[in-house]
């Protein structure tokens, strides 16, 4: 029987290619071999996010490109979190056995405030709607990057909890944290990111991805110096797309000489578009069709409805909701 695994990804804006090889390549993987549950996560975004135009047109934009990106509606469960509305019920009986204490020791709340996001109660709750998103389905696997690491263990918990406490109801899902994706460099070193500004990205002019590309940083050396592919951000983004014998070519040319980040920054940016090409294509056709992205949706929400559904009659029958 093929592992449930579930992925979900904020409708933040703009993908670049930390989102794709940090989550989206895993969960269209995942999707040939797995029973894939991956959503959108469009009530995770009202902790910061009120303008409701703006919402309706990204959840749809991140369909959009996940669909282009490979995910395969015929191949695992996709729809738009707020379309299965067994997962807002849920998360409040999970806040009910939810303690401070825990909450209180998130990380990811506490950076997100330091970082000047305005707090608020769903911001605080955020770990406990995540808990929901992953036990609605009885999650097995949850491929996460390592700043989810802590949500998940709290799943974990608040999964432990609810059995203990009520019988067993939930499945106790395990991450998923492969160590050599673990974090996606950005233009300056850093991990990639929106609030950095940092970031490369996958659907826009060829001229605004040149730019990025092009102002990645790096040392000071000079074209015939020899340089360390190790230590370089532009050598580490083109092995996430090259293969072996290219990556050991291009590591040749560094440790030589004679070959200057102007041409190493080049040989990326063709890498990329060499990569991105097809799935470029494939966004442009549902841009122009949004009603099948929309019928798309639809039917994915009601196959999870049904999923949820049964999950919740248990929650319900558990904790005395039902009578």
């Amino acid at each position: 029987m093929k592992k449930r695994v579930l992925s979900g990804i904020q409708p933040s804006g703009k993908l670049h290619i930390g989102n794709y090889f940090g989550m989206i390549k895993r969960m269209v993987e995942y999707q040939e071999s797995s029973d894939l549950f991956c959503f959108i996560a469009n009530l995770h975004s009202l902790t910061t996010l009120t303008d409701g135009k703006e919402l309706k047109q990204l959840t749809l934009d991140a369909a959009m490109d996940l669909l282009a990106l490979g995910i395969d509606p015929d191949k695992c469960h996709f729809w738009v979190q707020s379309d299965v509305p067994e997962v807002a019920e849920l998360a409040w009986v999970l806040s009910c056995i939810t303690p401070m204490g825990l909450m209180e020791r998130a990380h990811s709340y506490k950076d997100k405030v330091a970082k000047g996001i305005q707090p608020n109660l769903g911001l605080f709750n955020y770990p406990t709607l995540m808990t929901a998103d992953i036990l609605i389905n009885q999650s097995e696997l949850v491929p996460v990057g390592k700043d989810q690491k802590q949500h998940l263990e709290m799943a974990r918990d608040l999964a432990i909890k609810f059995n203990n406490t009520f019988g067993e109801t939930f499945t106790i899902p395990e991450p998923d944290i492969p160590d050599e994706i673990a974090t996606i460099p950005g233009t300056d070193g850093q991990k990639m990111s929106k609030s950095y500004n940092n970031t490369i990205p996958i659907f826009d002019d060829e001229s605004v991805i040149k730019k990025a590309v092009m102002g990645i940083v790096t040392d000071s050396k000079a074209v015939e110096d020899c340089k360390d592919p190790k230590t370089c951000t532009v050598f580490k983004l083109y092995s996430l797309f090259a293969g072996e014998d290219e990556c050991r070519a291009l590591a040749d040319r560094y440790k030589k000489g004679g070959m200057g980040y102007g041409e190493a920054k080049q040989t990326l940016l063709d890498k990329i578009f060499e990569t991105f090409k097809p799935f470029q294509e494939k966004r442009a056709y549902f841009e122009k069709n949004p009603k099948e992205v929309e019928k798309i949706l639809e039917k994915g929400a009601e196959k999870v409805r049904k999923t949820s559904h049964i999950t919740m009659e248990k929650v319900r029958t558990a904790t005395g909701l039902k009578y």
